[in-house]
Parts: C-alpha cells; sequence; structure tokens
C-alpha cells in the first residue's frame, strides 16, 4: 500500500466516524498540517505519526508480504 493508498483509507474512516480534520489532529496530538498531508498523500510521515493516527482510527497497520 503506498502513502496515496494510506490517505485515502484515513480520510475515509475518519468521514465515517464524523470527525474533522481539526479534531483527529487534536485527538492525535499532531498538527492539522500533518494530517492534511498524510490524508493528501504527500510527505513522508513517520511510523509513529502513521501509528498515532491509527491507533485514533480504530485501525492496525499490519505488514505483509
Amino acid at each position: 500500500m503506498n502513502i496515496k493508498a494510506i490517505g485515502e483509507l484515513v480520510t475515509d474512516r475518519r468521514k465515517m466516524l464524523a470527525v474533522t480534520q481539526l479534531e483527529l489532529a487534536q485527538m492525535c496530538g499532531i498538527s492539522v498540517h500533518a494530517l492534511s498531508n498524510l490524508e493528501g498523500g504527500r510527505g513522508n510521515p513517520t511510523v509513529a505519526l502513521l501509528l498515532k493516527v491509527l491507533d485514533v482510527l480504530g485501525l492496525k497497520l499490519r505488514i505483509g508480504v
């Protein structure tokens, strides 16, 4: 899965939970700018940032072959 697909997944889940970008960013302890970049498939988010967001959204990172 590439960063664009991850961003789309995060956006879809956030919207499904009826949470704004600002609310999610605050829950994750990250900036709205960082969240916007992640959702837009831009930048190179750290694993720590990605794990924070996925945890708050109730998602898991699964690495497979």
